[in-house]
């Protein structure tokens, strides 16, 4: 049991560590917000549609998935246009973003931004199912439940912990420029993304 725990703690913080649109988004709330409780909504938000791809991915909907050719084209192909324009928005953000009250987002938007950076993520939506699930094919019963919750649970305290350095390094940089920085950044690293799917499109 300790083995499946430590394997999905590794392979959950591998899938999440990298820098992308997820990872920044709830980064920035947890620095543009006057106090923490106002990130919650993203992080809480961006934590429940983990929770829903893992357990989607260790119940089979990942066979699914990655057996329809038609399925995994169409969403690569979405994800493509959706990541060019999401590394757009990120990269001409600029760093009054940070300093400035009046660009803070409301729960219904940090809800809707992160569901959508969540859900419409094909990337991540991949990595998740198809990573996620095809290791936890290795396990039954009280350790295929162990290895999905410790997933889960690396998903819940990984945003937080993201939103709290977000927090902090909000307090640190008034003049907001290291949080233009990191958006040029990660804007990069989203088009990075989007280039490595198109890639994944002409090989199929």
């Amino acid at each position: 049991m300790i083995q499946t725990i430590l394997h999905a703690s590794l392979l959950s913080f591998g899938l999440i560590l990298p820098l992308g649109v997820q990872n920044v988004f709830i980064f920035q709330q947890g620095a543009t917000q006057k106090r923490f409780i106002n990130a919650l909504p993203a992080v809480i938000t961006a934590s429940i549609c983990d929770t829903l791809l893992i357990t989607l991915s260790v119940t089979g909907v990942s066979v699914l998935i990655l057996t329809s050719s038609y399925l995994k084209t169409a969403l690569l192909c979405f994800g493509v246009l959706f990541l060019t324009y999401m590394g757009w928005q990120t990269w001409k953000a600029e760093s009054s973003n940070v300093t400035t009250n009046s660009d803070q987002f409301s729960v219904k938007k940090q809800i809707l931004f992160a569901a959508s950076v969540s859900l419409l993520n094909p990337h991540a939506i991949l990595d998740t199912i198809g990573v996620i699930g095809t290791n936890s094919l290795q396990y039954d019963g009280l350790e295929k439940v162990a290895f999905s919750v410790t997933c889960i649970a690396v998903s819940w305290i990984w945003f937080l912990s993201l939103a709290i350095t977000g927090r902090t390094a909000g307090k640190l940089d008034q003049s907001g420029k290291f949080m233009l920085v990191l958006n040029k950044i990660s804007a990069i690293i989203i088009w990075c993304i989007a280039i490595y799917l198109i890639k994944g499109i002409l090989k199929g």
